[in-house]
């Protein structure tokens, strides 16, 4: 019973990261058609607004590490869900640009929190003996939130609904989230004797090697996560792009299947480094989508998804390896800090991810986003393996 990982708070904890995720991800193939259409900005101009977005949230991370280490971590974890969710119902109101882009910036805000504490609690609540496992399903919940959700807003969106009556299904997926963390039971949290103030009360300094080679890794997956529905629409792919998260979600969900228990036998960066390859594979075919549609428009079609599925399975399968990297070279008390590094080299890498695609797709054109977004996944690769893995190897924490 000591190390069962199917409790109530760990199923509530699931649901609540599902449903924050669906509203999340609900807008993220939207928001850049709202952008173009309602407020009529260019590529550029949009890649600058939903930067502010990830920016937002990655200024709060190292912060919000130090809080959640600090204070106890629900109530942190409970006021910022709700402020997530409530901005949902601003957005109704936004009728001016700098309205809608304030209310995106305290909306990152509150995200960055949100997940910072979420990945923190599931943690605290799951026996460390499993903890691989625990996180891969974890992570499994964003990955079918990321599957149904921009293919339900895309679909919404080309069927002609009114982009309030998406605001508001987002909103009421958020709120039924917030519902189901109110139900989670957290562990008691004795009172820290609050340390100096310094930089690694907000950063993990042993994990910055490997915050680098992800932020390299999630440049390109931004570029995708925004951009690949208009990519699709520029290069005239004949299908629906919103099974292209699904596709990506169910390489995620079948990650899962292996990733976590191979983890939770150790092999960390072996679990990284064999993903590594399909992650620099799948961009590079992203970006000869363009040449072979010119090819042959039903073999672009299909390789199109097959990337989506190879993606997701990469990605599926570094992601709980990586948020164990962090956390093992971290102490308990450090639980927090560990996460919001993992999680803010994600963020920064996603917001250059945005303001690359958007540039580069305004001076040029989307495939030569994804060509740049290619070669720096070799050089995360080359870092990784000359860097990373050493400094993991002599660093990491025996528990």
């Amino acid at each position: 019973m000591k190390d069962r990982l199917v409790t109530p708070s760990y199923c509530f904890i699931l649901a609540a990261n599902f449903l924050l995720y669906f509203g999340f991800w609900l807008l993220m193939p939207v928001l850049p058609f709202y952008l173009s259409e309602i407020f009529k900005v260019n590529n550029a101009t949009v890649g600058i607004i939903l930067s502010c977005y990830t920016i937002a949230a990655l200024c709060i991370r190292p912060f919000s590490g130090y809080l959640l280490d600090t204070f106890a971590r629900k109530p942190l974890y409970l006021f910022a869900y709700i402020i997530f969710t409530v901005i949902f119902g601003g957005y109704l109101l936004a009728g001016l640009l700098s309205v809608f882009i304030m209310m995106r910036v305290v909306q990152g805000v509150a995200f960055g929190m949100v997940t910072v504490g979420g990945n923190t609690i599931v943690i605290d609540i799951m026996p460390s003996s499993r903890r691989g496992e625990g996180l891969g399903y974890y992570g499994l919940a964003n990955n079918i939130a990321m599957s149904v959700g921009p293919m339900a807003g895309l679909f919404l969106h080309d069927t002609g609904t009114p982009y309030p009556f998406i605001f508001c299904a987002a909103l009421g997926s958020c709120f039924a989230g917030f519902l189901c963390a109110l139900m989670v039971k957290t562990p008691y949290k004795p009172p820290v004797k609050r340390e100096p103030i310094s930089l690694d009360r907000f950063i993990l300094l042993k994990g910055i090697p490997a915050g680098v080679s992800l932020l390299l890794l999630s440049i390109p997956y931004g570029m995708t996560t925004n951009y690949v529905a208009m990519y699709a629409r520029q290069i005239d792919i004949p299908a629906s792009t919103g099974f292209f998260f699904t596709f990506m979600a169910l390489g995620m969900a079948v990650s899962r299947l292996f990733s976590g228990r191979l983890v939770d036998k150790g092999k960390i960066t072996q679990v990284i480094a064999v993903a590594l390859y399909g992650v620099i594979a799948s961009f590079f075919l992203l970006w000869s989508c363009v040449y072979v549609m010119r090819w042959n428009p039903h073999a672009c079609t299909f390789l199109f998804f097959g990337i989506a599925l190879l993606l997701g399975i990469s990605f599926g399968t570094m992601f709980p390896a990586y948020n164990t990297l962090f956390v093992s070279l971290a102490p308990n008390s450090q639980r927090g800090t560990a996460t919001s590094t993992y999680l803010t080299s994600w963020d920064v890498g996603i917001g250059i991810g945005m303001l690359a695609g958007g540039y580069i797709s305004e001076v040029s054109t989307f495939d030569k986003a994804y060509l740049f977004g290619a070669c720096l996944t070799i050089v995360s690769a080359i870092y990784f393996y000359h860097t990373v893995a050493p400094h993991f190897h002599r660093n990491k924490i025996v528990r």
